[in-house]
């Protein structure tokens, strides 16, 4: 039997079990309520079944490997990059060679796993995916794009909701669309606004890093008309801060931006400069978080926004900024270059790159790291490039969706 045909039977295996063991309405072969990439054998009779009949059950591991790198290798793209997550769910010991076969993402440049909206993009190219606006229910939707044309279906990757408070505006992010809640085991983090929704702050659910410090936060909430309590130690970790410029008399053109990424160093941006990267998320046992204080029923929310005009940075985090636009004298309008990206004029859109902040800057500094631009009614591309995530992109385009009356 050639190897080519081997693979080819082993893909139509591997799609039968995932079709039997998971829910694979996000794509990435997760079981249904959980962040978790795969399972480990407990609880699925019908994947052990289907397991012991099969002859790949025995396979050497050295053949079993050679395998998996060839399936991984040949699978660039979604929807056919669904088998590398299959095989990864097939079992503890597949999932475990696969963990060391998918390279991050920003080496490799492809999404496989859930872990992926967190990692920074590539270095030398932008990820390309578009925002999905629903003004029903106040809900946005972040899909992959699979072709370079701005009508195809995607491949989603995270949602977000919006939620009105007396004081503030909050969205939450999910990796799963229909269960857009706190307490929910796909809570990602969340973007708040103060009263005016000129200054936010992103809010990671898990540390991006070892010595975050949590903003402390009730243990039980509610979350639209629902009371939650959390399942997972999910926190209020600060990692970005963004402002908007005052611009009450509309003298100073687009609106200007000015984002503090806390939780990524400026040198990140520099060959050889890194960013924080996850490789899983963590386990989702309170038993393993016993003294982490955002889970005391009386602690008081301490959340805040800088004072001032824009947040201070602290020393050695990055600093985005709007690139500036220049004046299309035939046009009458603000134009900036999204090589066919953007169709559509609009106040929302921006491109945001590194700040020099007093010091030299480097042609580094006028690489496009993020931008985000309208193409239809509901309809937004957002493209984006290391060393930002998916999640931190969408929740900076989040900010934008803002009425900004003393902005604009």
């Amino acid at each position: 039997m050639s190897f080519k045909s081997i693979i080819h039977d082993m893909k139509g295996e591997i799609g039968s079990m995932s079709r039997k063991g998971f829910d694979v309405r996000l794509g990435y072969g997760v079981r249904s309520r959980s962040h978790r990439l795969v399972g480990d054998g407990q609880g699925m009779p019908a994947l052990g079944a289907s397991l012991k009949q099969s002859c790949w059950a025995n396979m050497p591991l050295e053949l079993l490997r050679e395998v998996l790198v060839r399936i991984e290798a040949s699978e660039h793209s979604w929807p056919p990059r669904k088998h590398v997550v299959a095989c990864a769910g097939v079992c503890r010991s597949w999932r475990e060679i696969m963990k060391e076969i998918v390279k991050t993402l920003e080496v490799s440049g492809k999404v496989t796993f859930p872990i992926s909206v967190k990692q920074p993009g590539p270095r030398d190219l932008l990820i390309q995916c578009f925002i999905k606006r629903n003004r029903t229910n106040q809900t946005y939707r972040l899909f992959l794009g699979l072709t370079t044309a701005l009508t195809d279906e995607g491949k989603f990757l995270l949602a977000a909701r919006r939620f009105r408070r007396p004081t503030c505006t909050d969205y939450i992010i999910s990796l799963d669309a229909d269960d857009m809640s706190k307490g929910s085991g796909t809570y990602i983090g969340k973007l708040r606004s103060n009263f005016l929704g000129t200054k936010f702050t992103v809010y990671d659910g898990q540390p991006p890093h070892t010595g975050t410090v949590a903003w402390k936060s009730r243990s039980t909430r509610f979350v639209g008309s629902k009371q939650v309590s959390p399942r997972v130690p999910a926190g209020n970790y600060p990692i970005a801060h963004i402002a908007y410029e005052l611009n009450v008399l509309g003298s100073r053109g687009p609106r200007r931006m000015h984002c503090v990424m806390d939780s990524i160093p400026s040198s990140a941006i520099e060959p050889g400069g890194e960013a924080p990267t996850p490789t899983e998320f963590p386990l989702s046992n309170l038993d393993s978080f016993p003294s982490i204080p955002f889970f005391k029923t009386k602690s008081i929310r301490s959340e805040s926004f800088p004072s001032g005009p824009l947040s201070v940075p602290k020393e050695g985090t990055l600093v985005l900024k709007n690139k500036a636009p220049r004046w299309h004298e035939q046009l009458q309008c603000w134009c900036l270059n999204f090589k066919g990206r953007v169709t559509v004029a609009s106040v929302k859109n921006f491109q945001l790159v590194a700040s020099a902040e007093g010091g030299p800057a480097g042609p580094d500094h006028d690489k496009v790291l993020l931008q985000f631009g309208k193409v239809g009614k509901d309809l937004f591309t957002m493209d984006y490039r290391y060393p930002l995530s998916a999640f931190q992109a969408f929740a900076i385009c989040l900010s934008s969706f803002d009425t900004k009356i003393a902005c604009e």
